[in-house]
């Protein structure tokens, strides 16, 4: 797919398709309420943005994240929801592993990790703004992707969880499915669109995926249908994760047999098993009067606060072990032996 850029469209003309806005990071640790509800360590290490309830049992139905966070890590105060995916690592060549660190994406440079946050209210071309989106109400939650995906055709039921390796930072296209097979130089984006039709009903389900669908035919982009049995159209939730991989791209540290070498925290040499998480916590209606607004990226409805005050909100590491960020490591968290090499 090929994504005119942001800054291409700000100047083209008035839109009203999205908004948009960075996070910083609230905590990396072995923790995934969604999945693995009360398990501490869970089986593999997450990166974690938003409001700083963020913990175990936050599946609880009374687990108000607006009115339990004090803070939250996004650019919208009034935004405590929690966004998450797997951790990225560099496998060297003598078996040791790094974690890949995340920066801040253009216009979000001084925040601390993290990622960018998208709400499209229609696809980026739509300026006139033909479609209205319902907010996502308190207590809903879903996933996307699969980390079970080995394969191209089992990643290609989650037909928008792609990755560009960025040639700098504005760099937005060719997407692929799986891990780039050549260093980047600006960093490898992982991107990740959850689907867009609702079933109206229920605000999770067993799997986290079925009350969620794609539309009937065609993409969100293109305005497709949702299907009868998902009828409510909601906002595009997407996530833009930038890892920076500068210190990893000397092709002399990557196998010698010319495999890539980065490794998601699950064990997934492919990039087949990107995936992401969601639980909804804007505070009120306030993303309802966003989205109402039809605006773009910033909103007047939209209370936001500085990435000084975003850097502040933190939360201590529920699990205390070497995730890689200053030492080499010999195994992955999670991973109960090291991962063969080659």
């Amino acid at each position: 797919m090929h994504w005119t850029s942001l800054a291409t469209l700000a100047f083209v003309a008035p839109s009203n398709a999205l908004i948009r806005f960075g996070c910083s990071q609230l905590v990396v640790d072995r923790l995934d309420p969604l999945v693995n509800p009360g398990m501490e360590p869970s089986p593999h290490l997450h990166q974690i943005i938003g409001g700083n309830s963020f913990n175990t049992s936050m599946y609880k139905e009374d687990h108000d994240l607006a009115k339990l966070s004090t803070c939250t890590s996004c650019q919208p105060s009034e935004d405590f929801s929690n966004y998450w995916t797997a951790s990225l690592f560099f496998r060297a060549r003598n078996g040791t592993y790094k974690r890949v660190p995340q920066k801040g994406n253009v216009g979000f440079e001084g925040q601390r990790g993290g990622m960018t946050v998208y709400y499209m209210q229609a696809s980026l071309g739509d300026y006139q703004q033909k479609a209205k989106v319902k907010a996502f109400q308190p207590g809903f939650r879903m996933l996307i992707g699969s980390p079970t995906a080995s394969t191209k055709p089992e990643a290609d039921r989650y037909p928008q969880l792609t990755y560009t390796c960025l040639q700098d930072m504005n760099t937005r296209y060719p997407e692929t499915k799986d891990f780039p097979s050549k260093p980047c130089p600006a960093g490898i984006m992982v991107n990740l669109r959850f689907p867009t039709c609702w079933n109206g009903v229920d605000l999770d389900s067993p799997d986290h995926i079925s009350h969620m669908s794609y539309p009937a035919n065609g993409t969100f982009e293109s305005q497709g249908p949702c299907p009868a049995s998902h009828p409510v159209r909601v906002a595009q939730v997407m996530y833009e994760v930038i890892f920076e991989t500068k210190a990893f791209n000397k092709k002399t540290d990557w196998p010698a047999e010319g495999s890539q070498p980065f490794v998601w925290s699950f064990g997934d040499t492919t990039g087949f098993g990107n995936h992401g998480d969601y639980v909804f916590g804007w505070k009120d209606d306030s993303l309802q009067n966003i989205l109402d607004e039809e605006c773009y990226v910033q909103c007047k409805t939209m209370k936001t606060q500085s990435i000084e005050e975003m850097n502040k909100c933190s939360v201590s590491r529920k699990v205390n072990e070497n995730v890689g960020d200053d030492d080499w490591i010999e195994a992955i968290p999670g991973q109960k032996t090291p991962m063969a090499q080659e």
